[in-house]
């Protein structure tokens, strides 16, 4: 009975050896153990094929014959390090990592470690992934966001261009009234266009073109002097369709960094009174007839915060009561800093968020039903609650339909990590 039951688990034995060895052999990544010494003891088939090895050539070979020989001494310190205290981590993900083929080729890989002990002593197991081709994937998204930017700054100098060569046809130009009219009731058609996320890419970018393209063809109607008002009325109506294309395209970049985790909170010493002051007359352009931007400032004028991610936060939410405020209401910005916190109050008299629309706000490409004709993408409070938290904050509001909105930024006043 006893022989019996030797069998039984010898056999079981076996069964979990070949599995383990089949899992080994068959392994989709490539795995590689070395012994405290950093020597190589056994690779996978999948290993030798990255590294571009037959079998038995890596074996007894020291860790650092698969490490690019410019990063090799660098390599011997970190793996001694390591092993002072291994434990299981992974690599690559936040740091560029490269590996050495047989033939001095270097390719691009994500690494995971795990420490184990047997009774022939400490070992470390490695995961090797090659990620070349998902390098190769962004890189392209790279390139493709450089190209964004430069068809935008080509847009603005094509758009300014246009304007130049209008100003001398204008007087040139005349037709009825009727047409005139026409022109008018197609503008006001096409800025009557709404659509959610499926026809964003379509319609917010349209829309700003049809305005420039349309107030560009009315400017020559007004050839006489006294219709200069008229002409001024156009040409502005150009540049804001312009600033519109810019912060849309501004937010889609925003969204693709954040996705890809290149934004990060660097705080750097900023005196808010006076950053919050150049930051209202920046944006006071933007105002419609009679609004004001009334300003306050309490505590420390010094403070510690990555000034680039909160001028982004300011100017959406003053952009934001400036858009559904109506002309002649009152927008406060009340700043105040106790040396560990800067509380941020927004205010307008606007047309107020209904309840029903409050608990989506922060959504992505979400806009409140009563939003109406206003151009925007529902990408801004989106964005200015990802910049909060990555500035270590918090944002909330409080709004009322017809009465207005208020939101409350609260951020850490701190000095950057040292390292």
């Amino acid at each position: 009975m006893f022989s019996t039951y030797i069998e039984k688990q010898t056999e079981a034995m076996t069964r979990h050896i070949e599995m383990l060895d089949a899992l080994f052999k068959h392994a989709t990544e490539g795995i590689v153990v070395v012994n405290k010494e950093g020597v190589i003891v056994m690779l996978n088939p999948k290993a030798l094929e990255l590294f571009g090895y037959a079998e038995g050539e890596l074996v007894n070979q020291n860790i650092e014959t698969l490490i690019p020989r410019r990063l090799s001494k660098r390599h011997v310190h970190h793996r001694d390090t390591y092993l002072e205290s291994p434990h299981a981590r992974g690599m690559g993900s936040s740091l560029e990592l490269f590996a050495r083929r047989k033939d001095e080729s270097e390719f691009p890989v994500e690494v995971s470690l795990s420490p184990f002990q047997t009774s022939e002593g400490q070992f470390v197991v490695s995961f090797v992934v090659d990620i070349t081709e998902r390098k190769k994937q962004e890189n392209i998204i790279q390139e493709a966001n450089q190209e964004i930017q430069k068809l935008n700054a080509e847009l603005e100098e094509r758009v300014n261009q246009r304007t130049k060569e209008l100003a001398k046809a204008i007087r040139k130009i005349e037709q009825s009234q009727e047409e005139v009219m026409r022109a008018l009731k197609k503008e006001r058609e096409l800025n009557n266009m709404k659509s959610q996320f499926v026809t964003i890419a379509s319609h917010e970018f349209r829309t700003p073109l049809a305005t420039i393209l349309s107030s560009a063809s009315l400017i020559g109607r007004y050839p006489k002097g006294e219709e200069e008002d008229k002409r001024q009325k156009h040409v502005q109506r150009i540049k804001s369709a312009v600033t519109n294309l810019t912060e849309i395209l501004n937010d889609f970049m925003s969204i693709g960094k954040l996705e890809e985790g290149r934004i990060h909170s660097v705080s750097v010493f900023t005196l808010l009174p006076e950053f919050c002051k150049g930051l209202i007359e920046e944006i006071r352009g933007l105002c419609k007839e009679g609004q004001q931007i009334l300003f306050s400032h309490q505590g420390n004028p010094e403070v510690w915060i990555d000034k680039q991610l909160l001028r982004n936060v300011i100017f959406n939410l003053i952009s934001n009561a400036i858009k559904y405020s109506g002309p002649g209401k009152l927008i406060k910005l009340n700043v105040r800093a106790d040396g560990k916190t800067i509380f941020i109050e927004i205010m307008d008299q606007g047309i107020g968020i209904p309840e029903s629309d409050q608990v989506h706000i922060f959504d992505r490409f979400f806009r409140a039903n009563n939003a109406g004709n206003a151009q925007g993408t529902g990408l801004g409070l989106n964005i200015v609650q990802n910049y909060v938290d990555l500035m270590g904050g918090k944002v909330s509001f409080s709004s009322e339909v017809d009465k207005g909105t208020t939101f409350h930024v609260e951020l850490p006043d701190q000095l950057p990590a040292t390292i």
